[in-house]
């Protein structure tokens, strides 16, 4: 007999993995910030948002929230932890922006901490604090999908790849079918919901690097884009 929870566990660990492949995925830009001493035209405003997209399902995840989402908590938390080092990179070597990132974390601390008291103060059951907290989570999930939005708007307008890595593309694909898989297996429409966009967004973007691949100069510098680049949706 097929022992279910065995395989949901198995695929939160692949997720785990893949997700934590796609939160490390920008390591070689910012070795480059840090190595020019420039943030150059990368803009922190993903990683910001998924600051706070981290915080949100780490806290659903936790168990007087929604039991049994350990897997949920571990890599969220990890992701939190490493879209926080990125963040002060850019705080680092940002030279007009630094006031707008410090802004955007304490209205980013404030409704976190908001969420956290009516939570715990007003909802008292699993249910209702999972539907809360799930709905909010979707938000942000589809918001941080759908911030590469621009970049793809960029790659058609320009017919270039560069600003959009192709291994973040690969991880955001393989992501969203794990989780989407991990969400069937024992319902949960708060994993599934977002995460089926987000194989999606993936897709569009696979399918935009291959079309565009060969007309890229990636010896040409770049007049700064009009657009904003982004180079991840996490």
């Amino acid at each position: 007999m097929v022992n279910l929870e065995a395989i949901r566990i198995i695929v939160g660990i692949v997720g785990n993995v893949i997700s934590f492949f796609l939160f490390t995925s920008p390591f070689t830009t910012f070795l480059k910030i840090i190595k020019q001493k420039s943030v150059g035209e990368f803009k922190a405003d993903p990683y910001v948002a998924t600051l706070l997209n981290c915080a949100m399902w780490s806290f659903y995840g936790m168990p007087f929230v929604h039991p049994d989402s350990v897997l949920v908590v571990t890599i969220n938390g990890c992701g939190f932890v490493i879209e926080l080092i990125y963040i002060a990179i850019f705080l680092t070597y940002s030279s007009n922006a630094k006031r707008r990132i410090l802004i955007a974390l304490l209205v980013e601390v404030i409704f976190f901490a908001v969420v956290v008291f009516v939570t715990l103060h007003f909802l008292h059951t699993t249910k209702g604090r999972s539907m809360i907290i799930g709905i909010l989570c979707i938000v942000f999930n589809i918001i941080m999908y759908a911030s590469p939005l621009t970049i793809m708007k960029m790659v058609i307008k320009t017919k270039s790849v560069k600003y959009m890595p192709f291994t973040l593309s690969l991880a955001n694909f393989c992501n969203g079918i794990v989780w989407l898989i991990y969400a069937l297996i024992k319902f949960d429409p708060y994993i599934l919901v977002p995460n089926g966009l987000g194989s999606i967004s993936g897709l569009v973007q696979l399918i935009l690097y291959a079309t565009y691949y060969k007309t890229t100069n990636w010896d040409e510098e770049d007049e700064k884009p009009k657009s904003e680049v982004q180079l991840s949706d996490v």
